[in-house]
């Protein structure tokens, strides 16, 4: 029963995020060309290859960048805890925690970032194009307890709109 009802808030997750908008990679007259950049485009449905209640499997491509540089497009989450050290980036925006509503599994639209210089928290539903490092696996942070299992550090931050 524990998995017939984790398949379907997994469900009702993706149906939610996928009915708001995104960010389109053509729509960034403001950034700088991808090919000037030595970072790699990620998108959100490039981070994974499987999902569901089983668990979730990178993709190739994901796997292929970790420790290297790369560049996302995403909508700033809600603060969890206002003095954390990062802040979640969403695929959609939201105008509430992505894990204070269910008990759900790890959502597939997010990424936590850690910005390279402290303090820099923006706002939530901030549009924002992230570069950094990426690392991936389990790991808690040490001042919130947060566990996170796909991570931007060194983060650059930059507004989109």
């Amino acid at each position: 029963m524990k998995g017939v009802i984790a398949a379907f808030t997994v469900g009702i997750f993706m149906l939610c995020v996928l009915s708001f908008p995104r960010l389109s990679y053509a729509q960034n007259r403001g950034l700088n060309d991808p090919k000037e950049n030595s970072a790699t485009e990620l998108r959100f449905d490039e981070l994974y290859s499987k999902y569901g209640v089983l668990g979730l499997e990178l993709s190739p491509k994901a796997k292929s960048l970790a420790g290297k540089s790369i560049r996302v497009l995403g909508y700033v989450a809600p603060p969890l805890k206002a003095e954390a050290a990062f802040f979640v980036l969403m695929r959609a925006p939201a105008s509430v925690c992505p894990f204070c509503s269910t008990d759900a599994d790890w959502p597939v639209d997010i990424m936590v970032v850690y910005p390279r210089q402290t303090g820099q928290q923006p706002h939530s539903a901030t549009p924002m194009a992230v570069t950094g490092r990426l690392e991936l696996g389990s790991k808690i942070d040490r001042d919130t307890g947060f566990v996170s299992h796909v991570r931007i550090v060194d983060a650059e931050l930059q507004k989109l709109r």
